[in-house]
């Protein structure tokens, strides 16, 4: 009987007065029902959150891969420019943001590709 009273405790509760061995199975089951729901709550948070991103990322490396000569792009600080040359060797994009200013990136920070025949903004000053 010391037996079932230490497998009662090591699933997660005391035996209460009078309890028998048949008890025991009905313990074992509430002890896994807070395994089951944490198992539920990481399914919903891979469907919430986990796959959202992933499909994002998997967007932005294949809007990186189609970049070419000519495409007006957005960094991730802020600025606009249009791409004049691209190294996939050392995953670089060189901008040119004004006539004479040409500023070399890493291709990650490129975060946009505006795309070709979409009319200009004009700028209100």
């Amino acid at each position: 009987m010391n037996k079932i009273a230490e497998l009662v405790y090591a699933l997660g509760g005391a035996p209460q007065a009078g309890a028998t061995a048949a008890a025991a199975p009905e313990s074992a089951g509430s002890t896994f029902f807070p395994i089951i729901m944490l198992g539920i709550v990481f399914v919903i948070m891979y469907f919430v959150v986990l796959r959202p991103q992933s499909k994002e990322a998997k967007k932005h490396q294949d809007m990186l891969k189609s970049l070419k000569k000519g495409d007006k792009v957005l960094t991730a600080g802020g600025i606009y420019g249009v791409v004049v040359g691209i190294s996939d060797a050392e995953s670089k994009v060189v901008v040119r943001i004004d006539e004479n200013t040409k500023v070399e990136i890493a291709k990650a920070y490129v975060v946009g590709v505006k795309p070709e025949g979409q009319a200009e903004q004009p700028v209100v000053k």
